[in-house]
């Protein structure tokens, strides 16, 4: 039977510690995956809405973007897929009464776990000013409530409209057109915080901001380098796709400060094998120093420009700009200097080579560990230059790999989400919908915040996501939105972001993944783009946790409806009652979905065009791939000083919190853990068990705090230390960010541990 939720939060201030594994998956994964269904949804509800998630006539897992294979297991989902689909399929309700017994001050002392596990919300909810409690409200009064606000502003650039990468296309599409008609482009999203590193690099190298590999290309492959990115706790699913490429020959290089268990081996529950043995899969560990990245692959570029025939040089010829360039920047990379970059030795970046050299086809996957410092965009321009090198662009077998972490914000963004919309998506937009959109650029989600906290913006809605958990500097960021006139949230469940509200604010309750959508045309469907630009249908099944919810599309249709008013040519009322017109005016928008309705209905869906993958056609300025030559960075640490690193633990997935444990990393009831490794604790006189405060230090003078955290001993790199977000995001200022995307440097954050008050 399903299980009530905590009434109070854990006392988390004594975590148990043990030796990290070095193995994930298995026979524990299922059993952690079926208590926590069980837990929320009961036997016969876990059954029925498992086997469902990620077929091709069921729904997306509202988890992690990794594809599914063409041929799929009847379990075709991971321990973290099994835990978000339970919290949203949950049996558990958030209702007006829970609201009524809780004032917002109560709800702001709780924890993102204790929120988390009350359940779904049920009705539309209303803070109204000066107000202590949310009270229930009708759809109608909340949408005029939105309008007041909206009609009162001085400029439609005075509202920001944030996307979670929860929304679905046809959600994103009207989303973005919405806003856009009201007369904004300030559409930050979860990109902004992520891989927009990714984007703004990639963009500039091979003209598309996306990756270039399919499943097949990863099977195919000779070479898999993973760089900053724990798979087995963040995408669990790719393992199964590392032990298929590894099965048929290929190597694998890990490269990351941390080892983690999920690489070092996998025990795949599919099989009896993978549940008795499992499979090792990394070949070469590099455990380099957090920030060290684009130094290391400096250094193997001018060591395979030094190997006679290593490079490609019929491939640079034809298909690139900047050669030149690049290698008298490459030339000039240093032994000693990388290896104090890196904190490698000479002998690994060696045998590394070795392995890169004996390649023909090689795929290079990435995620947060290279794209949240200040010099990430350099450095994924280095890893392009490094496939470019040996022609691995293009070509079944290789290719970049930027691995996406929620189901489908590589779609929002395709969809038009985006603050920097490009001049070719606003021409279709104008022809189609015959406004004129706005074209000076929007805000991202840095720029947000500091917009809401200088009086800038004034109304803040959320499509989706837990936004003031997400973000960087915590006490900036909830002291701006709590300067808002209204704050409005589109959400399943419950967060930290409804309990830090403007002076007026709204909880609109929306339809999960996992749930049937009626319309006025009949039973919907949705779509989602995957991280490797496979779009494909997701239809719920299950009955709606409340008859007061609205779908996401029919909330920005009815928004638009309320706001716009007669002056919208726009035919909102029939885009909610029937999603497949929104498909079609989408296939009329944006390239690569033409006859959209007809491509996904009753398939497992299409790939979208892809220049760089499909037939070596660069989109760039120079109509060319480009090799770039940016000086090396690395992170410099005053004495005394590490590095820490953000990141999720085992029971997490992004903000959503669904236990207190890391069971890969040894650590079990509670979160306020600070990883160091042993040589630094013995310098710094750290004993395991220990408990400090870390504090950062950032070049304007600000203590940003966050205490009472144990010390671990564990192997991570010399110099570095790592901790679990959302606890530590008080420590990362606003304006650290990463030059280009201006993405916040989550991991590279310079802090001093100081003894806690609590030891």
């Amino acid at each position: 039977m399903a299980t009530k939720p905590p009434t109070g939060d854990p006392v988390q201030d004594a975590p148990q510690v043990d030796a990290p594994l070095r193995a994930a998956a298995g026979l524990p994964a299922v059993a952690h995956s079926l208590k926590i269904a069980q837990q929320q949804m009961g036997v016969r509800r876990t059954a029925l809405t498992l086997l469902r998630v990620n077929q091709k006539d069921g729904f997306d897992c509202p988890g992690c973007a990794w594809p599914e294979p063409e041929h799929r297991h009847k379990a075709e989902f991971c321990e973290n897929g099994a835990k978000a689909v339970a919290e949203e399929a949950t049996l558990r309700r958030v209702t007006p009464e829970f609201f009524a017994a809780h004032s917002v001050a109560d709800l702001a002392t709780r924890s993102g776990y204790w929120l988390g596990q009350q359940g779904r919300l049920t009705h539309p909810m209303y803070l109204a000013d000066g107000s202590e409690r949310y009270e229930p409200v009708s759809w109608e009064r909340a949408f005029d409530i939105v309008a007041e606000e909206l009609d009162a502003l001085a400029s439609p650039d005075e509202a920001v409209f944030y996307t979670s990468g929860r929304t679905s296309n046809e959600a994103a599409f009207l989303y973005q057109l919405f806003a856009r008609e009201f007369g904004t482009n300030n559409l930050p999203d979860c990109s902004n915080m992520c891989h927009e590193s990714s984007g703004s690099a990639l963009t500039e190298t091979i003209g598309i901001g996306k990756g270039s590999v399919s499943l097949e290309d990863l099977y195919k492959s000779d070479l898999i380098i993973v760089a900053g990115q724990n798979p087995g706790t963040n995408h669990p699913r790719m393992l199964s796709a590392l032990e298929k490429a590894k099965a048929n020959g290929a190597k694998i290089i890990t490269i990351n400060p941390l080892p983690e268990a999920g690489l070092e081996r996998f025990k795949n529950p599919q099989t009896p094998q993978g549940m008795i043995k499992g499979a090792a899969l990394t070949d070469l560990f590099l455990q380099i120093r957090l920030g060290g990245d684009q130094a290391l692959f400096r250094l193997l570029n001018k060591l395979i420009l030094e190997t006679e025939g290593a490079v490609d040089d019929a491939f640079i010829a034809d298909h690139t700009h900047g050669y030149e360039e690049f290698t008298e920047a490459a030339r000039a990379a240093d032994w000693d200097a990388t290896l104090t970059a890196t904190g490698l030795e000479r002998s690994e970046i060696e045998e590394a080579l070795a392995l890169v050299l004996a390649s023909e086809r090689t795929v290079v996957c990435w995620a947060m560990g290279l794209t949240q410092h200040k010099h990430s965009v350099p450095t994924i321009r280095e890893v392009v230059n490094f496939l470019l090198l040996r022609g691995n662009i293009g070509r079944p077998g290789a290719g970049v790999c930027p691995v996406r972490g929620h189901s489908n914000v590589q779609g929002d963004r395709t969809m038009g989400v985006f603050e920097r919309p490009a001049p070719a998506f606003l021409d279709a937009l104008e022809k189609e919908f015959g406004f004129a959109p706005p074209r000076e650029h929007g805000f991202d989600v840095v720029r947000a915040i500091e917009a809401l906290r200088d009086g800038e913006a004034k109304v803040f809605f959320a499509m989706g996501g837990n936004f003031v958990a997400a973000s960087p500097d915590t006490d900036v960021t909830e002291a701006a939105m709590r300067r808002a006139a209204l704050t409005v949230h589109v959400s399943t469940k419950l967060n930290r972001s409804h309990a830090v509200t403007g002076a007026r604010a709204l909880i609109l309750p929306t339809l999960g993944r996992t749930e049937r959508d009626m319309q006025g045309s009949g039973e919907q469907f949705v779509t989602v783009e995957d991280s490797m630009s496979m779009v494909h249908a997701s239809r719920g099944r299950l009955a709606p946790a409340s008859k007061h919810l609205l779908s996401e599309p029919a909330i920005v249709a009815r928004l638009a409806r309320r706001v716009l008013g007669e002056s919208s040519r726009t035919p909102w009322e029939e885009f909610e009652k029937d999603y497949a017109t929104v498909r079609d005016r989408i296939a009329k928008v944006i390239p690569g979905f033409e006859d959209f309705n007809g491509r996904v209905t009753g398939s497992a869906g299409f790939t979208l065009p892809h220049g760089p993958r499909d037939e070596r056609r660069f989109p760039t300025t120079t109509g060319k791939a480009n090799f770039t030559a940016a000086p090396v960075e690395y992170p410099k640490l005053p004495e005394g000083r590490l590095l820490l690193q953000t990141l999720r633990s085992h029971d997490q997935y992004n903000t959503t919190i669904y236990g207190l444990d890391d069971r890969y990393r040894g650590i079990r009831n509670g979160r306020r853990v600070v990883l160091v490794s042993p040589h630094d604790a013995q310098a710094l006189g750290l004993a395991d068990g220990s408990y400090v405060d870390l504090v950062s230090e950032w070049t304007d003078g600000v203590e940003r705090r966050a205490p009472g955290f144990r010390v671990v001993h564990y192997p991570t790199a010399r110099g570095c230390a790592a901790a679990y977000y959302p606890e530590t995001n008080v420590l990362i200022p606003l304006d650290a960010t990463a030059d280009t995307s201006n993405t916040p440097t989550s991991k590279s954050v310079v802090v001093r541990l100081e003894q806690s008050a609590t030891d």
